[in-house]
Order: C-alpha cells, then sequence, then structure tokens
C-alpha cells in the first residue's frame, strides 16, 4: 500500500503550533440591562436595520481590565454595543497576516483572537496602534456591507451569507438579524417580517400556555368549563352533577391521556434542565449568580428547553442542549432593540429548532450505530483528517490509538461551544450557519483543522499528551482556523 503523501501547503511553517496557554483565559460577558418579561404581550413588529452610516471614528473607549478575567492581556471595551466582543478586536476574517502569526507561534506564543490587546488609556501606544486601527477599519468595512445587505427590500441571501461567513461585526444588533435570516426565522422579503414576528411570536406564547401550566390549573379550568355548560336554567348553581366531574384528572391517575400522569413523567426532565440550566456559562453573568438578570434569562432557557421537550416527544431533553441554546438566547436578548429583546425568548425558541433539525439524529441515541448517527458523524471526520493528512490520521487512530469519539463527540454535538471561549463560539457559528447546506459539513472541516493546526505536537505526542491536548484544546487564531477550514 502506498502512504498518500502530506499536500504541500501542510508542510508550510504555518503549522508551528502554540504552546499551551499557562492559564485559560475566561470571557466574562457585561450584564445588559434589565429588559420587560419575556411575558408581554406580543411584538407586532421589528425595527429595520439603519441604512449604513458613515464609518465612526476608531477611536474607542477603554476601561481597565476586569480583575475577574484571567488572562492578564484581554481588557473590556465598553460603548453601545453590549456584545461581548467588543473586546475582541481580533476579528481578521479574510486580511489575516499569517506571517506575524507564524512567527508568534514558533516563539511560543498564542495568538488567540479573544485576547487581543488594547492599549490601556495613557500608554505609549504610538507603535501599537496599527494593529487594532486596521481590525476596526475591518470591522466597519463588514458592518457597511451588511447594512447594506440589510437595508434591501429583498435580502440577497447568497451575498449575505458570503459577507456573514467572513465574521459577523458586533454591535447594532446586526448579528442578531443575520442570524435570523440565516437560520430562516426572518424571509428575505422585509415586508413581511412584521407579520412573520407577530406569528411566530403568538404561537410560542400559546406553546407556554398550553404546556407549561400546572396540572391543578388545568383540572380547574376543565371544571369551569363543565360548570358553565351544565345547568343553563340555573338550577342547583355551582355544582357538578357526578356524571360531569372529570374521573381521569387527579394526581393518582396513571391514564395515559391524564394530565397529571403526564405531569410527573415530565418532572424528571424538568429537573434535569433547571440543573444544566443553572450550570451554563457559570463565568459570565448574563447565566450565572442571583441577579434579577440572570435568574429571568435562566428562566427563559428553561421554559424554551421544556416546550421543545414536550413538542419532540421521540428527543425530548438531551443534556447539552442548553449549550446550543446558550448561544442563540445571548445574541437575541442582547438586540440593541427593546422589542426584539423582550420577545429573545421567543425568536430563540424557533431559530434552535432549526439548528438543532440538523443535529437532531446526534441527541437520539437509538440511532447512534445508524448512518446518520454520531458515531457515523465521527467516521466522516475521520475519512476527511485520513485524505488531507494521512499521516496525522495514520499517527492518532493507528500508532497512538486515541479513538475520535474521545474528543470529537463533543466538539461536534456542542458544536464547539466548549472547545473556545464564548466569544469566539459566535465568530465560529457565523461561519457554520452561514453554509447554505447546513452547518454540518462546515463543522466537520473546522473540527479536521484543528487537528491539522496542532499536528506537530500530536504527532510528538503518546495516547496520554494527545488525548489530553485534543480533550483540553489549546488557545488559537480564530480567523486563521476558519481560514484552514476554507481549504479543506
Amino acid at each position: 500500500m502506498v502512504k498518500k503523501g502530506v499536500p504541500d501547503w501542510l508542510n508550510s511553517s504555518l503549522w508551528s503550533s502554540p504552546q499551551p496557554p499557562s492559564s485559560n483565559d475566561v470571557v466574562e460577558s457585561h450584564e445588559p440591562p434589565a429588559s420587560a418579561d419575556v411575558k408581554s404581550a406580543v411584538v407586532e413588529s421589528i425595527v429595520e436595520p439603519p441604512v449604513p452610516l458613515p464609518p465612526p471614528s476608531v477611536t474607542r473607549p477603554v476601561e481597565p481590565p476586569s480583575s475577574s478575567v484571567h488572562s492578564s492581556t484581554a481588557t473590556s471595551v465598553k460603548g453601545e454595543i453590549r456584545d461581548p466582543l467588543s473586546s475582541h478586536n481580533g476579528n481578521n476574517y479574510g486580511n489575516t497576516n499569517f506571517n506575524n502569526y507564524n512567527s508568534e507561534e514558533e516563539n511560543g506564543i498564542s495568538n488567540n483572537s479573544s485576547t487581543t490587546s488594547i492599549p490601556s488609556v495613557g500608554a505609549n501606544t504610538g507603535a501599537v496602534v496599527a494593529p487594532a486601527a486596521s481590525s476596526l477599519a475591518e470591522d466597519i468595512s463588514s458592518q457597511a456591507q451588511l447594512l447594506q445587505e440589510l437595508s434591501r427590500k429583498i435580502i440577497n441571501m447568497g451575498e449575505l451569507r458570503r459577507i456573514a461567513s467572513q465574521g459577523i461585526p458586533d454591535g447594532a444588533g446586526i448579528r442578531s438579524t443575520v442570524w435570523k435570516l440565516l437560520l430562516g426565522y426572518l424571509p428575505p422579503d422585509r415586508a413581511l417580517w412584521p407579520s412573520e414576528l407577530a406569528k411566530k411570536r403568538s404561537q410560542y406564547m400559546h406553546f407556554k400556555e398550553e404546556l407549561l401550566m400546572n396540572p391543578s390549573d388545568i383540572t380547574r379550568k376543565l371544571e369551569n368549563l363543565s360548570l358553565e355548560n351544565s345547568e343553563p336554567d340555573g338550577e342547583s348553581k355551582g355544582f357538578l352533577s357526578r356524571s360531569e366531574i372529570i374521573h381521569g384528572e387527579h394526581p393518582l391517575s396513571l391514564g395515559k391521556s391524564s394530565v397529571w400522569n403526564q405531569f410527573f413523567q415530565d418532572t424528571e426532565i424538568i429537573e434535569q434542565i433547571d440543573r444544566d440550566v443553572k450550570r451554563t456559562h457559570p463565568d459570565m453573568h448574563f447565566f450565572s449568580g442571583d441577579s434579577t438578570v440572570a435568574k429571568s434569562n435562566q428562566e427563559a432557557l428553561k421554559n424554551i428547553l421544556i416546550v421543545f421537550a414536550k413538542l419532540n416527544p421521540g428527543i425530548r431533553y438531551v443534556q447539552g442542549m442548553n449549550e446550543i441554546l446558550a448561544p442563540l438566547f445571548y445574541v437575541f436578548k442582547n438586540d440593541p432593540s427593546e422589542e426584539n429583546a423582550v420577545s429573545a425568548e421567543a425568536d430563540t425558541f424557533f431559530c434552535f429548532v432549526e439548528l438543532l433539525s440538523g443535529f437532531r439524529d446526534n441527541f437520539v441515541q437509538q440511532l447512534d450505530n445508524s448512518v446518520v448517527g454520531i458515531r457515523a458523524t465521527i467516521t466522516r471526520l475521520s475519512q476527511l483528517l485520513k485524505e488531507h493528512d494521512e499521516e496525522l490520521w495514520r499517527h492518532l487512530e493507528i500508532t497512538t490509538k486515541v479513538n475520535p469519539q474521545f474528543y470529537a463527540f463533543r466538539w461536534i454535538t456542542l458544536l464547539l461551544t466548549q472547545e473556545f471561549n464564548f466569544a469566539d463560539s459566535l465568530h465560529i457559528w457565523d461561519t457554520l450557519l452561514s453554509d447554505p447546506d447546513g452547518p454540518q459539513d462546515t463543522l466537520l472541516r473546522v473540527c479536521c483543522a484543528m487537528l491539522v493546526i496542532v499536528r506537530r505536537r500530536l504527532l510528538a505526542g503518546d495516547f496520554t499528551s494527545n488525548l489530553k491536548l485534543l480533550q483540553h484544546y489549546p488557545s488559537t487564531n480564530i480567523s486563521h482556523l476558519l481560514y484552514v477550514a476554507s481549504k479543506m
């Protein structure tokens, strides 16, 4: 058997691997201002994206690094943007200087886009302003292109996907609107947005009323209906005849159609959802803590997952769904439009359903060994690696016997939300959601690129070191990662 050679483009010094970081960076989002309750009345319209504005000044107000952020180089940027990505000016999509990146890696420095150093106020910044200004200029250019597309009466989805795949700048609610379009929640025709949003949001409120009602409230409602239909002449008013009492609706009922029986069957899942939601991104005040905002956001996540579980009895709830739900809710809840932020729970539900539709087989245990199950998907990743780097594939799976399931199961099922910090995950999702054929193929290419980027360390490692490396993936340049994935 002739050994397949490594492509020339993989032998470049581009593949020098960064040394493992001294500590894990923790990205902590700013708490958004408390918004109105998500259970408010249905919103009838959406604020349309503004027309492109002249590029603002490249100067941004800067605050000192928060003591709770572990990275000494990461800083938080304040402004109108409520997205935590405002502190990540490393959106070098489409124009990455890989020569600088290589030199940094060769010197053992990880050029993580999530920890781009921003000079503090008052420092001598003359020699380091240019890169940040360049990144900001790219953000402004991309933002202007997206706003121009969003201002059209009929949005060109092909062009929108092309621009969004390179990374969506933070702020102005752009990511919120673009993600809704990419997931098919909003139609390309802007004139239909108000009616579509009103219909969907009303439908979600109906789901909550029907599926989140306490069984005692349902029983009381049924009794009231029976009472209204009995004794129309007013005789014996207030009393039900024995024949009209709903015998099957009581806490001890074992009937399949009994709301009480169903309630107790759902209790275990609801308790699991509650535990998982409380563990979602414990490093972010938006999701975790005792604040009113965090509690409200946790309740919204819990409602969405319970409604989804009841509407999809074949899947119900599987641990990890909360991690896929979190980025969607965060982006929609931080929409600058108060109307959209209030309806973030309803919008997130339908976008979550659409996103999960392409991955739902990964969550069905009965399909694990089928051609559409998670094991088949992991096998596709293995084949992709063998196609692009047979040497690395052979070392991992034959020499060191690192089964891809040991690390790729989490990568694939959770859409890489646990491998990178939250801000970088949003950038990766920009690319995943932009694929017109669904995110699955793009996800596998990104996973394969993750292996290739650290190939030198993997080729030098044994089973233990390689498994540890892949289960705790090191910081990397997200722009570079997506560039490598695009070449596969």
